[in-house]
């Protein structure tokens, strides 16, 4: 199964309409697997008001928590690579938590990833995109 775990500039990138977007978020919603936005994610991009375009792809995600303990092991994974970015923190942990082993991310979260043992190609700006084992 693939597992797609996006971050605040694919929702971005939805709001503007763009294409690519579009496009990986239809395949990624046919091949029957599961789109997975972090609520900080969320939080990054929603600023309130009408935002149909923002609201849109939500419709077929599931919606990732963010708690105590994510809080805490993402404070820990911001230690060990130096970084300081909550949501790319919790980007990359929750394509973890969804055993996404292959990533596809924007540029800001390729020094988490490249800590962890998963491999990353940068193929499309602001998708992380896992395949489950």
């Amino acid at each position: 199964m693939v597992t797609l775990v996006y971050d605040t500039g694919v929702l971005l990138a939805a709001e503007r309409g763009d294409r690519t977007m579009w496009a990986v978020h239809r395949r990624g919603l046919e091949r029957a697997g599961q789109v997975v936005v972090p609520a900080v994610v969320l939080g990054q991009a929603w600023r309130g008001g009408p935002q149909p375009q923002l609201a849109r792809p939500l419709k077929g995600c599931v919606i990732e928590p963010f708690d105590e303990n994510d809080g805490r092991a993402v404070g820990r994974l911001l230690r060990d690579t130096g970084t300081s970015d909550v949501v790319d923190a919790h980007v990359v942990l929750t394509a973890l938590r969804y055993r996404a082993t292959k990533l596809t991310v924007p540029s800001g979260l390729t020094r988490i990833v490249g800590t962890l043992s998963l491999s990353c190609e940068g193929c499309v700006e602001g998708v992380a995109c896992g395949e489950g084992p």
